[in-house]
């Protein structure tokens, strides 16, 4: 009652017909914070594609400037000289039968997994497990390679990846509620300008219809659309 009574005191400052520059939301996130521990800011992304249109499922991966805030665990599945670069490199968790073995248990105490090409046909039995939780091995976001020292090194710095959800919209983390406002600012027109770019050539219509920033216990925030323009250059 009383956390609903602080969020209820906290949505009161947002003025629900005004959209807000970029650095004037994050000013004000922050003046609502209220939560005893380091919230999670999100910027949201409404869109006027079609995820069910196999042309416009908007999938991709963006590396934010100043890092997510949150400590990555990283496990790569790989043999031989590629487990020893990735150990070197920081993985938290390599190996090849043995851990595919441990995943395919239901264990999953990891947040990016990543996959030499030679091994992703053992890994890809893994897909009940892996897949539901987004963390399958994928080409297309840089986690099947064989320049595993790079892929963890980019995981760990705060490569993070985006996808749409079913209503075709886009979640993605831009820090933490304790960044300064300038560093959260940069991460999130990083995310405007990466999602502009990899704008499918078969969209119609308006690309991005709303953006939203918001953290873990807050409202959200409505943002200008001219805080696109501004990121894409």
């Amino acid at each position: 009652m009383n956390q609903g009574k602080k969020y209820r005191d906290a949505a009161k400052k947002v003025e629900p017909a005004k959209v807000y520059g970029l650095l004037e939301a994050v000013g004000l996130l922050k003046e609502m914070a209220y939560a005893k521990f380091d919230e999670t800011v999100e910027l949201s992304m409404k869109t006027g594609l079609d995820p069910k249109k196999s042309d416009q499922n908007l999938r991709g991966t963006v590396l934010l400037p100043h890092g997510t805030g949150k400590k990555v665990r990283v496990l790569v599945f790989a043999k031989g000289e590629k487990e020893a670069e990735a150990r070197e490199a920081g993985a938290d968790f390599v190996g090849s039968d043995e851990l595919i073995k441990k995943v395919s248990e239901g264990w999953v105490d990891f947040d990016v997994a990543v996959a030499t090409p030679d091994i992703m046909s053992q890994v890809g039995r893994l897909g009940k497990i892996l897949g539901v939780r987004g963390l399958m091995p994928n080409p297309k976001t840089g986690t099947v390679t064989f320049d595993v020292a790079k892929a963890v090194r980019e995981s760990k710095s705060g490569k993070i990846e985006y996808r749409l959800d079913k209503q075709g919209n886009l979640h993605l983390p831009v820090g933490k509620k304790s960044f300064p406002p300038e560093k959260l600012g940069e991460n999130a027109r990083q995310v405007m300008a990466e999602v502009l770019r990899a704008k499918p050539a078969s969209a119609k219509g308006t690309f991005i219809k709303s953006i939203t920033l918001s953290s873990t216990m807050s409202p959200g925030i409505r943002i200008a659309l001219t805080e696109l323009s501004s990121a894409g250059k």
